[in-house]
């Protein structure tokens, strides 16, 4: 081997020895300013956890969030997304020693640092709050990223379009929250003006704009969204679109696998060319307004595993839907559309379904008794991987099926508000998995016994109440699962209260109304859970005292408390100002004495305070005025005196102040109307009010529907202020309303007596409907107030049993809503209107004893009421009084020569004129033609003398014939 020459060795150690050096300080500087650019982008973060205090030294690549290169130290990616972030489906975040929440966001500027960052692939600030800033633009410079989530960062402003220079982009998300906007719903910070930027994205599969607004995007969103051949998912969740779904000209959409469009305003069919898309694994299209039919062809789709069309308007036949193939389906959510039909017995078929949500249709018949899929799934059970199924508010019918007890994996099983009998499966037990039954409101019975619960174990909520159940259980029983929601309302559970709910420690809600105990409450159930939330016992025959001990100590989440129609008796206890979560209560129709507690103010959360019907007394304590959240407060039918206290002023979030039926004294104060601009309802009712009805309290009172000052000592005119009552000028939407959405108190159904038509009426759930002024039996004067008939949306209107004088007025008819009106027992006088007949909702009238005069209009609506509407008006007359008016006989004799002249004279003129003209013309027209022809007239007077001579002739012959025989 031959030796290499020296000096040719100490050439190349000098030439490694230079590029070795060269290359250490090549990546020693790449290093450094990698290191920089992080430090520069840290310093405009506001970081208050301290989420980046590992981000110091030199080792970056060990910092939070940072990823680097394997050998290089090139940051390639940067994950800063907020893990504890605050939305609904995710939990709260955790707790720091003192019980505080521990709020996670980053928040500040983003620095243009990143883009030093030259081999940045992956750029994830998620969840974060970059509050009141624009999307910076220079992200639309970092041309390597490949993963870009900037989705509920708090962004603003329109979406730069230079993120089209990101050509490697496969991954992109700006997803945007929501931001409230006004009473009409939410909008958006963030939106695109011109979509045409991401045909640029070649390489993007994933695409997430939620809760961006597309609105000035138009139609066109479709077309350059078909433009990109790789994208694999996209999710368009409440972005504003509106209008039809467009069609491409040319599907391109090769390699979709899911489309989330759900939220928006599309108001056409169901876009069929979905149906070429074979690659589609998911498809939601929830709440929209689609139309027409649900195609046929979804069931055939050979990839589809995930429908959601939930509340939309599409129709068909959901036997024909579920006879399709549905190879993969795990998820079919038609719920809120207009599927009709019964459900058939191939649904056994869906081998691999797991969620099934057909409620709110109108769908008939009964649950098919067999399905098939036994041998189809190779299971020995139906549906073998079935966990929930929702079939609630439907029109179903029937007994419920032993398969059902089958599902053995099923977890939630909803089948409430149908028409379905019988009594529950025994087998039903089995469903260990099983941990939400809702079978309320339908027309199910028998006897509940422990093995329709045996295996139940994982059971956190069941709902059977508005059934007819009958609960059997021995006394020492102790039930396999810990429910959180026990909702057994109208079911017979007593006489005796279960003794079997102290083994429910976890329990948060509890519904044992009308359930027919009527034992007393035992001690123990103070103290059954500290979850407790809701407790409603209302409608038994519950007995005994409230407990004096603190209540409060053991109930400390407790919002909900009913006891309403019950029997209890004794006080209300001071301890009740312990329950300081509380938002309801309700202790209405019972047997209570004593006086209202003043420490009920304690619970600052109250929202309703029914205490109606029972046999308080004493003054009303001036703390409620410091129950500012209160809305409802229900005093009505005890025996409270006194004045109202001035400090309920305060109560500015009143909409029901019903303290009728009291012995509640003094001058109803001005405040009303000045303080309660939310007011909805004002009982006053049989009291001992006094002094006149002041104009400043109807002025303010805007939202009033119900107005009751009836049997008070009230005195003065009816003030003219009553026209400002703006909620009854309008000719309302006749559909029923719930006075209360947040919180608890959705569940207090507010009610109100309306004595009407005779008739003492309560008003629920179509509380709606009532619009009323009461202020009969009083002693009112003055002159009827025409402003009243401006009033369009009154449906009640009682003045009767005062001093009003004057003349109803012909504008009363623009009351074209009433259905009842009682005006009896005034000084009225005058006619009664005739423009009264056109009010076709009347329904009750009562005008007596008054003194109207005159005949009485009887025609129209005002023939369908009887003489008792009208008695006691001596000077009225017409039917339906049997008092005939003076001048009825002469009416009757002018109206018989009026007939006749109209019926015979105009005839017997035209008959004469016609005789004369007929004798005329026989008479001139022959001699008119004879007249002008002489040879004419010659031949028809030969003709006039040859007849006369015949005659001539004739006769004497039968005169000679007729002598000859007499002799």
């Amino acid at each position: 081997m031959e030796r290499i020459p020296v000096f040719i060795l100490v050439i190349l150690y000098f030439i490694s020895t230079e590029v070795a050096c060269n290359g250490y300080t090549h990546i020693n500087n790449n290093v450094q300013s990698e290191r920089r650019a992080l430090i520069d982008f840290k310093s405009g973060l506001t970081d208050p956890n301290n989420r980046l205090s590992s981000w110091k030294g030199n080792n970056y690549c060990y910092w939070h969030g940072i990823g680097c290169e394997n050998g290089t130290g090139f940051v390639v990616s940067i994950n800063l997304r907020n893990p504890y972030p605050i939305e609904n489906d995710i939990p709260y975040p955790p707790e720091n020693e003192y019980g505080n929440q521990i709020y996670m966001n980053l928040s500040g500027v983003i620095s243009p640092s990143l883009i030093k960052l030259k081999y940045l692939k992956y750029l994830d600030l998620s969840f974060n709050s970059f509050k009141a800033i624009p999307i910076p633009q220079f992200f639309g410079s970092m041309k390597n990223l490949i993963y870009l989530n900037l989705s509920h960062c708090g962004f603003i402003g329109e979406i730069p379009s230079n993120l089209g220079n990101l050509s490697n982009l496969q991954y992109l998300d700006f997803s945007s929250k929501y931001t409230y906007h006004n009473d009409f719903g939410y909008s958006s910070d963030l939106f695109i003006q011109n979509i045409e930027w991401m045909t640029s994205l070649v390489s993007l599969k994933h695409l997430s704009a939620n809760n961006v607004n597309l609105s000035m995007v138009g139609s066109q969103w479709i077309e350059v969204l078909n433009k990109l051949p790789m994208l694999i998912e996209l999710h368009l969740d409440n972005c504003h679109l509106f209008g039809s779904i467009p069609s491409p000209s040319f599907v391109n959409f090769t390699s979709l696998s899911v489309i989330v469009i759900s939220s928006n305003g599309f108001n056409s069919k169901f876009p069929e060319w979905l149906l070429n898309v074979s690659s589609l694994v998911s498809i939601d299209m929830s709440s929209n307004i689609l139309l027409g039919r649900i195609p046929l062809g979804l069931g055939e789709l050979p990839n589809l595993q995930h429908l959601d069309l939930y509340g939309n308007y599409l129709e068909g036949s959901i036997s024909q839907l579920l006879r399709k193939s549905w190879k993969k389906i795990e998820f079919l959510n038609l719920r809120e559309n207009d599927l009709h039909g019964s459900i058939p017995s191939s649904i056994g078929n869906f081998c691999n379904l797991q969620y099934l949500d057909l409620s709110y249709n109108n769908l008939k018949g009964s649950l098919p008794e067999i399905i098939n899929g036994t041998k189809t799934c190779n299971s020995k059970s139906p549906l073998p991987n079935l966990r929930v199924l929702y079939l609630e508010y439907n029109q179903l019918m029937g007994k419920l099926p032993n398969w059902l007890s089958e599902l053995k994996h099923m977890e939630e099983l909803h089948l409430s508000h149908n028409q379905l009998q019988g009594s529950i499966p025994n087998l039903i037990g089995n469903l260990s998995n099983l941990y939400d039954l809702n079978l309320r409101n339908n027309r199910l019975s028998g006897t509940l016994t422990e093995q329709q619960f045996w295996k139940l174990s994982n059971l956190e909520y069941l709902y059977i109440d508005s059934n007819s159940f009958r609960l059997d259980v021995s006394s020492n029983w102790t039930p396999p699962f810990q429910l959180k929601y026990l909702v057994m309302g109208s079911c017979h559970i007593g006489p005796a209260f279960p003794a079997w709910l102290p083994s429910q420690k976890y329990l948060m809600y509890l519904d044992l109304s009308n359930a027919s105990i009527s034992s007393s409450i035992p001690n123990w159930f103070w103290n059954i859970s500290s979850n407790l939330e809701y407790v409603i016992l209302s409608h038994n025959q519950l007995q005994g005292h409230l407990p004096n001990s603190n209540i409060g100590e053991f109930l400390p989440n407790l919002h909900f408390l009913s006891f309403s129609g019950n029997l209890i008796t004794g006080t209300i206890p001071n301890s009740i100002g312990h329950l300081s979560s509380l938002e309801v209560i309700d202790f209405s129709s019972n047997n209570l004495t004593g006086s209202i507690p003043s420490t009920i103010n304690n619970c600052s959360h109250l929202m309703v305070l029914d205490l109606g019907n029972n046999s308080l007394s004493g003054r009303i304590p001036k703390s409620l005025g410091q129950l500012q959240l209160l809305k409802s407060l229900h005093l009505n039918r005890n025996k409270l005196s006194g004045e109202i206290p001035s400090s309920l002023q305060n109560l500015t979030s009143l909409d029901v102040l019903d303290l009728s039926y009291n012995n509640l004294s003094g001058q109803i104060p001005a405040w009303i109307g000045t303080t309660f601009a939310n007011l909805v309802i004002l009982n006053l009712r049989s009291n001992m009010f006094s002094g006149r009805l002041l104009p400043s309290l109807l002025s303010n009172l805007s939202s009033l529907h119900v107005l009751d000052l009836a049997q008070n000592n009230m005195s003065g005119e009816i003030p003219v202020t009553l026209v400002e009552l703006k909620a009854m000028t309008q000719e309302r939407d006749m559909g029923i309303y719930s006075l209360y959405g947040n919180g608890s108190s959705y569940q207090y159904e507010e009610r109100l007596i309306v004595i009407t038509k005779g008739l003492i009426l309560e008003y629920t759930r179509a509380l709606s409907l009532v619009v009323s002024i009461d202020l009969s039996d009083n002693n009112l004067s003055g002159e009827f107030p025409k402003g009243m008939t401006n009033l369009f949306g009154l449906v009640f209107l009682n003045l009767s049993m005062n001093h009003i004088t004057g003349q109803i007025p012909e504008s009363i008819s623009k009351l074209r809503q009433l259905s009842s009106l009682d005006l009896s027992s005034n000084n009225l006088f005058g006619s009664i209107p005739s423009s009264m007949s056109s009010l076709s909702f009347l329904g009750y009238l009562n005008l007596s004893n008054n003194d109207f005069s005159g005949k009485i209009p009887f025609i129209g609506h005002m023939s369908t009421f009887t003489d008792s509407a009208f008695t006691r008006n001596p000077n009225l007359c017409g039917a339906p009084l049997v008092i005939k008016c003076q001048d009825e006989d002469l009416d009757k004799r002018q109206s018989a020569f009026v007939e006749d002249k109209i019926d015979g004279g105009y005839i017997d003129q035209w008959f004469y004129l016609s005789i004369g003209l007929g004798f005329a013309m026989g008479i001139l027209g022959p001699y008119f033609v004879l007249a002008m022809k002489r040879s004419w007239c010659d031949a028809y007077f030969d003709f006039v003398d040859k007849i006369v001579k015949w005659l001539v002739f004739r006769r004497r012959v039968t005169n000679a014939s007729n002598h000859a025989q007499r002799q």
